[in-house]
């Protein structure tokens, strides 16, 4: 198994357009988390996932002038671009990671990996965003999202997936439906789902940038537990973004499970 982990990344955001080269200590944030990912143990490559439209030039460029593997693909077919890049770099199992994740945490997703490869799963996921939405406890802080899945279970919902929200969103059609795909969960060993670590809007990229300046090191990634701390001694940054919490539109995707779950049912009788 040559294992790749692909991070997906867009220039285009209503709420903050440009976000994934924000600077942050002089850097884009994209650098960050191609770095933090790399820090995983037994990954053989780091791709970035972009589309193929003139509005992403900019992050072809920023991957070409720091020789990091890329691949171009649909803007609006997410889950076409994602298997495209995992057949061009051979990648199996699979990670996948969004450009909006700068807290990307390797002890975590070494330990998501380490958890796909001792079980049978088609896919595993870390404990937070829409895929935990109604996870009673042991949600980790959005933000620090990461999913690990094999070739076959994303050729499958490639194959399969004909709703809009799954070629969009990449892995729903693998873990919305029990049933369809082995599915498993990492979760925490306490519940930070009042924490948000990802950036969609100024309010959380002010978060970040504080937090980075306050931990940063070139020669080890700070870690979950290294940022809870921090926040434990600084308990107003955590309120800088508190009142963007459950607004991430996750019901939508639930809104189609349902559906679907009716539509199977209605087919069975």
């Amino acid at each position: 198994m040559k294992t790749a982990a692909i991070i997906q990344a867009r220039m285009g955001s209503t709420r903050l357009p440009g976000k994934v080269l924000k600077p942050i200590l002089g850097r884009p944030m994209l650098w960050y988390i191609v770095q933090r990912i790399r820090w995983v143990p037994g990954l053989a490559q780091v791709v970035v996932a972009t589309s193929d439209q003139p509005g992403d030039e900019p992050i072809r460029r920023f991957c070409r002038d720091h020789r990091i593997a890329m691949f171009a693909g649909s803007e609006d077919d997410v889950l076409d671009r994602f298997y495209r890049a995992a057949i061009q770099y051979a990648g199996d199992p699979l990670i996948r990671i969004t450009g909006d994740c700068p807290f990307v945490d390797p002890e975590v997703v070494g330990r998501l990996l380490k958890h796909y490869e001792t079980g049978s799963y088609d896919h595993i996921g870390v404990a937070t965003g829409a895929g935990a939405m109604f996870l009673d406890g042991g949600r980790f802080p959005d933000g620090l999202d990461a999913e690990c899945f094999s070739f076959a279970a994303l050729e499958r919902a490639w194959r399969e997936a004909t709703e809009k929200d799954d070629r969009e969103h990449v892995t729903s059609y693998i873990w919305r439906v029990p049933g369809r795909f082995r599915v498993g969960i990492l979760k925490a060993e306490e519940d930070y789902s009042h924490l948000r670590w990802t950036v969609d809007n100024e309010a959380d990229f002010q978060l970040v940038s504080q937090i980075y300046e306050a931990l940063y090191r070139e020669d080890m990634p700070f870690l979950m537990a290294d940022i809870l701390r921090y926040l434990a001694s600084h308990p107003e940054l955590a309120a800088i973004n508190q009142s963007f919490i459950g607004q991430e539109g996750y019901l939508k995707l639930w809104k189609l499970t349902a559906q679907t779950d009716a539509k199977d049912k209605g087919t069975k009788q």
